[in-house]
């Protein structure tokens, strides 16, 4: 009886060890295999559609070129932008720049918002001409304040119209 307890026994861990070493040899590297297997798979679905990614980045950066050219926004910073336009626009229409104001800036929630002052001096329809065209054909942002002010200069004894602008900005 002892000798087929001692037979089993050894039977059980010689199977044991049969199993362990199966799993190493073979099972272990096939588990290996198919993750490779599926990482590279991955990888190949994205090399695939690379190629129709690159052409939507290409794309949309053809369309906000176009959007910025449009709105006249060019590299340099939106305080340089917006004082070429007002002084563009000043000089066609007989408007005077008085002053331009460092914007003052606020943060609320990771977002940043510019507010620039600026004074103009003029008659009535051309002020509003250039309210018109830096709130909707530029997209500076939007006017907050218009204040206009008619004055008298006592050396000439004329009058004359002057505005106080706010403009606010995200940026």
């Amino acid at each position: 009886m002892t000798n087929n307890k001692q037979k089993n026994i050894v039977l059980i861990i010689g199977f044991t060890l049969v199993l362990m070493l199966c799993y190493q040899l073979a099972i272990n590297k096939t588990f290996q295999q198919k993750k490779q297997f599926n990482t590279l798979s991955q990888e190949a679905l994205l090399f695939k559609n690379g190629s129709k990614q690159l052409s939507l980045l290409k794309q949309k950066e053809v369309y906000y070129d176009s959007l910025l050219t449009k709105y006249q926004l060019d590299g340099s910073s939106i305080q340089n932008n917006l004082l070429k336009v007002i002084n563009a626009f000043a000089n066609k229409n007989n408007l005077k720049v008085i002053s331009f104001l460092e914007p003052h800036k606020i943060a609320k929630n990771n977002l940043v918002i510019k507010t620039y002052g600026f004074i103009l001096e003029g008659d009535y329809n051309s002020i509003n001409k250039l309210i018109y065209q830096l709130e909707q054909q530029t997209k500076f942002g939007e006017i907050i304040n218009l204040h206009f002010e008619k004055k008298k200069n006592f050396r000439t004894g004329k009058n004359y119209l002057q505005a106080s602008v706010l403009l606010k900005s995200f940026g």
